[in-house]
């Protein structure tokens, strides 16, 4: 059985929406863990359009199981993650105009950068992952980058699932899945999982960690936060 990573952007998102100080992601992140949480996951974007500096420095301090940081490649950024030293740093692509990433990180144009910045989390004690496509070569740079863990992309798997076509998806995830536990790197998922799709990425073997944010964050609205952690992890 995966853990579950939650991610709670949308909760800073809402407070921003007002630029007021609730919903709080703090206390977001206390309900998450006492509901089966195994992490925490933020993403502190460049432009702060949710998580801001003074939130990651708590929950720094407050998370008790494992905190991910979703970051690109910025220097700021970097330098933000060294100081801080969340458990995981997960290394995202990043553009101002888009919604939601978009899609999996370029680690063959990028491997310059990624090695750089991989060696100065390493040197810090904080675990690197790198969100990518769920294929070969991105999986295999990732491997020859040295870092801990890849994320896999389920965007596509999440997209296909809509048009109920999602097998193809679903067999490329798996088997990725399998090339790169054979090159000893552990197994994350995630984008666009949500409590109709997420039962058969849970079972895919070797996958350790999926990470879930706005499904859950949706669900709660209804449910309560701690409802839908819970309902979450029933699932998985």
């Amino acid at each position: 059985m995966p853990k579950l990573g939650v991610n709670i952007d949308h909760v800073a998102t809402l407070r921003q929406a007002r630029r007021e100080d609730d919903p709080d992601p703090v206390l977001a992140a206390i309900v998450c863990e006492q509901s089966g949480a195994d992490s925490l996951v933020v993403h502190l974007r460049e432009d702060r359009r949710h998580i801001q500096d003074h939130d990651l420095m708590v929950l720094r301090n407050i998370v008790k199981t494992r905190l991910n940081l979703e970051m690109s490649l910025n220097t700021g950024i970097v330098d933000i993650a060294c100081n801080i030293k969340p458990d995981m740093a997960t290394i995202v692509p990043e553009r101002r105009e888009e919604v939601t990433t978009e899609g999996g990180l370029d680690v063959l144009q990028h491997k310059g950068r990624i090695a750089e910045v991989c060696n100065l989390l390493k040197r810090n004690g904080i675990q690197v992952s790198l969100f990518i496509a769920p294929e070969r070569e991105a999986i295999q740079t990732s491997a020859d980058l040295g870092v801990d863990a890849i994320e896999l992309h389920t965007g596509a798997y999440a997209a296909a699932c809509i048009r109920r076509e999602r097998s193809q998806d679903f067999q490329q995830l798996a088997s990725m899945c399998a090339f790169a536990q054979s090159l000893g790197l552990s197994v994350n998922a995630g984008h666009g999982l949500n409590y109709d799709n997420v039962r058969p990425i849970a079972r895919i073997e070797g996958i350790a960690e999926l990470n879930i944010g706005h499904a859950i964050i949706a669900r709660a609205v209804f449910v309560g936060l701690s409802a839908a952690v819970k309902e979450m992890r029933l699932l998985l």
